[in-house]
């Protein structure tokens, strides 16, 4: 039996392949984030799929950036303590592996408890927080590479 079939980049259009597949979600806790590349440029043709925490866990969001880079994701409910918001996973052109990672949000009391921040070097920890704008609303950019490169995980 062979092994997996490896990735490929999602090509020059997933936004109207995957349009279809768009749900940026229902709720009153927003996420507003970024999509940059290495320089800080805006990677306007990605997608964020998100599998949000706790209750919501039975289905993902997916949503395509603009062409800002920007993203929206909403929530129904905060995560339980310690948990990430969501986990994530970003599809972009030139990407040969799809990006993991996960967002916490900055101001969650159980933070210092989780076990999947644990596993990261604190001096990295940041990349994965959401800090809070206003009451309910949350803002998180995504790094690619370069000195403030996002957390990825590796799903293996």
């Amino acid at each position: 039996m062979s092994g997996p079939t490896p990735s490929q980049t999602i090509g020059p259009f997933p936004h109207e392949g995957w349009r279809w597949a768009f749900d940026g979600g229902e709720g009153a806790l927003l996420l507003d984030g970024r999509v940059l590349d290495g320089d800080g440029q805006p990677v306007g043709d990605a997608v964020v799929e998100a599998w949000p925490s706790g209750a919501e866990r039975t289905h993902f969001l997916r949503v395509p950036t603009d062409e800002q880079g920007a993203f929206r994701l909403a929530f129904a409910s905060r995560p339980a303590p310690g948990e990430p918001l969501a986990h994530l996973v970003v599809f972009a052109r030139g990407l040969l592996r799809h990006q993991f990672t996960a967002v916490f949000l900055a101001d969650d009391a159980g933070l210092a408890s989780s076990p999947l921040l644990a596993q990261v070097p604190v001096a990295r920890r940041a990349t994965l927080l959401a800090l809070a704008e206003v009451e309910g609303r949350y803002r998180w950019d995504l790094h690619l590479q370069g000195p403030q490169e996002t957390v990825f995980f590796d799903p293996a």
